[in-house]
Order: structure tokens, then C-alpha cells, then sequence
């Protein structure tokens, strides 16, 4: 099949951000519902090599190449981009309430860096809308679901939302992702910190416990970070991660951090968060500090800077189960989705392993078997 993204993406890229969003999301949600149209885009990209199946968090992936949270961020387009062969979709933020996000223009792309700054600020249509969009969906993709808080709400209420969101989402999702790290809603990152980290992290794993047992399924718990967090609280993060029985870890979100390559640009001293090329040596060094401190306990799903099959590859070799990609996926279209699952079936070959597992377990140095966790034996299937 021919890539015609890249006239796409001149035409796109033509129009304010935002509204480029805003097509690119109908088109997604037109794909979904028109069913010839979404068995072809099914068949033409994923094809044989589109199978590389992983268990991480006791769920089956059909590849580890999932769209991180951001894109989708009221579950309208689950089944048109789950026919570009996403072995999973993060869709969110959602929040509690709906909320108009911070003002614009909020959205800036740095084209020539392969980057894009947004300062949304959790723009959201709440959980009524969310949850009633994502129910007439045909869900065959594996479903995360990333949750905020509402700007409205203080911040040492934060964790009042998160179990609200918890709460109302439980049974859609296949597994729920705690948003602590987007540098545009204020004072969130503050729940990073240590002290703050693991009180929030008791009270949603005590409701997760009580949930699994109202509802007879187990859905794991990710949280995402930041890559601006401080070294220096790094094995308190983690041990709060390991006490509370995290089932993954997300790194990372967008950077406040601005790089000398792109100083120069006139975008770049616009407030918000730095994602794409520029976040990739950041955001790796934190999947490489992470492995370091959870010694495989916790399995880590890696995003930021991912443009090509080798990016993908270089973060499994540093210590990730999964990958997740946003503003390469922008940039490179769903042919990166297919380039990164041939890059790793050719270094699984290459390697003489007959599955992704096996490949994973020689890099990282700890067992990936699922049947060690004692979540796994709990039932996972949505209702």
C-alpha cells in the first residue's frame, strides 16, 4: 500500500493546530463506523507481520505498540484508530467534570524539530460524555483509560477525583493510567513528590482492591510521570510504586524542559509541555533509572521522542514492556506503527527467539512471566 501520509500531513499541517486535531479525530471516528472502510484500513496495515503478541500487566497485547493518552481525549475514534493495528489505546484525559482546558491558541507544532508543545490543560467532555462515547464503540483493542483532575478542583482534593474517575470507568477499562505529571494543570505535579505520591497511591489501590471484588475483574494501575522529576526522589517514587503494588508505570508525559537544539525556535518559549523528538534522550534515561530502581518488579511502558522502529527498540532495550507513541504518530502516520513491530520482529528472529517475551526477559535480565503476579489470577475481561 502506498504511504500517502505524507500529502496528508502537508495538508494537515496547512491548518492551525487545532483544527487539524479536531479533522483528524472526525475522520478517525468516520473510519470506525463505516465497517468496509475499517476491515481495509485493518488488512492493508497490520498484515502478517502486524502480530507480536506480549503479556504485560496480565493482559494479552496482540503487538506492544499502543497510542499514548492525548489524541483521543473523549474515546470518539476508538475503532478507527484501533484499525491501524494499535496493540492498545490509552484514550483520556478525562476528567471527573467537564472543562474547557486552558485558553487558547494551547496547541504549537516545531515541525522542523519533530516536536509539538501543548499547554490543553486537560480539556475534557467528563465522564458522562466520555464513558456514553466509548460504549458504542465495538472496543476490539485493548483499552487503557487516563485519568485527571479537574482544575477546578484543590489540590489536596486531587485524589477525590481520581476515585470518582476510578470509580466510573472501571469496568470499560482494560487497565487505568493516574495522570500526576502534565505540567499545564497547576500545582499537579506536586503529587509526584514523595510525600504526596504515596497517601494518593494507598487510596487507589484500597478502592481498586474494593472494586475487584465488587466486580469479579482485576484492572491494573499505571501511573505516569514526568520527565523533569528530580533524582534525587527517585528511589522514594519508586519504593511508593513497589509498596502500593503499581501494576506499571508510564514515562513519561511532556517536558518543561526546553533543549539547546531548540532554543532557536520561535515557538519554544511558549509555556506547556515539549513532546516528540526533543523528549527522547530525557525519557529514556528515565525508563533506564526506573529498571534500575524496580529491578523488573514493575513493568515500564515507555513514551517520548518514538519516530522509527529503532527509537521503539532502544526503549525495550532499556527497560520497557511496552511502547507508546503521539507525536510521531503525527508526524509519521500509522506506517510507524508498522515499521516499529518489523523492527522487532527482526531483532526477535535475529536473536533466534520465538516470541516477544522471551526477547524482553534476555534484555532486562528478570522473568516477564505473568503467572509470578498475583493479579494474574484474577479475571480481566471487560463486561
Amino acid at each position: 500500500m502506498p504511504n500517502l501520509y505524507p500529502l496528508l500531513r502537508r495538508l494537515l499541517f496547512a491548518l492551525n493546530e487545532e483544527h487539524a486535531h479536531r479533522l483528524t479525530m472526525g475522520f478517525f471516528n468516520a473510519l470506525g463506523r463505516v465497517h468496509p472502510i475499517n476491515v481495509y484500513a485493518h488488512d492493508a496495515w497490520r498484515g502478517p507481520l502486524m502480530q507480536c503478541p506480549i503479556k504485560v500487566m496480565g493482559i494479552d497485547f496482540p503487538n506492544p505498540v499502543g497510542l499514548a493518552a492525548g489524541l483521543d481525549k473523549d474515546a470518539r475514534a476508538v475503532d478507527g484508530l484501533a484499525a491501524l493495528g494499535f496493540g492498545f489505546i490509552e484514550v483520556g484525559t478525562v476528567t471527573p467534570l467537564p472543562q474547557a482546558g486552558n485558553p487558547h491558541p494551547r496547541l504549537f507544532r516545531l515541525s522542523e524539530h519533530g516536536a509539538l508543545i501543548n499547554r490543553n490543560g486537560f480539556n475534557s467532555a467528563g465522564l458522562g460524555a466520555f464513558l456514553s462515547n466509548l460504549a458504542r464503540h465495538r472496543q476490539t483493542v485493548r483499552i487503557g483509560i487516563n485519568l485527571g483532575k479537574n482544575a477546578v478542583t484543590p489540590i489536596r482534593q486531587a485524589a477525590d477525583d481520581y476515585l470518582t474517575g476510578l470509580r466510573a470507568v472501571y469496568r470499560a477499562a482494560d487497565y487505568v493510567s493516574i495522570n500526576i505529571s502534565s505540567p499545564n494543570t497547576t500545582n499537579l505535579r506536586s503529587l509526584e513528590k514523595p510525600l504526596s505520591l504515596d497517601p494518593l497511591l494507598r487510596r487507589l489501590t484500597l478502592e481498586r482492591s474494593r472494586l475487584s471484588d465488587l466486580h469479579g475483574r482485576y484492572v491494573p494501575l499505571a501511573v505516569k510521570l514526568s520527565p523533569d522529576l528530580d533524582s534525587a526522589d527517585m528511589p522514594a517514587i519508586t519504593t511508593s510504586l513497589l509498596q502500593n503494588k503499581v501494576d506499571a508505570v508510564i514515562a513519561t508525559n511532556t517536558t518543561i524542559a526546553r533543549p539547546e537544539s531548540i532554543q532557536s525556535h520561535f515557538h519554544a518559549k511558549e509555556a506547556g509541555g515539549l513532546s516528540g523528538k526533543p523528549l527522547f534522550d530525557a525519557s529514556t534515561e528515565l525508563v533506564v533509572n526506573l529498571h534500575h530502581h524496580l529491578q523488573g518488579e514493575i513493568p515500564i511502558i515507555a513514551a517520548g521522542g518514538i519516530f522509527s522502529g529503532d527509537d521503539a527498540w532502544r526503549k525495550l532495550a532499556a527497560g520497557a514492556s511496552l511502547i507508546q507513541i503521539y507525536t510521531g504518530f503525527i508526524y509519521r502516520g500509522p506506517r510507524l506503527i508498522r515499521d516499529i513491530i518489523e523492527k522487532i520482529h527482526r531483532q526477535q528472529v535475529g536473536r533466534n527467539f520465538t516470541d516477544l517475551a522471551s526477547v524482553l526477559e534476555s534484555l532486562h535480565g528478570v522473568s516477564l512471566d505473568p503467572s509470578l503476579s498475583e493479579s494474574s489470577q484474577i479475571p480481566r475481561s471487560r463486561e
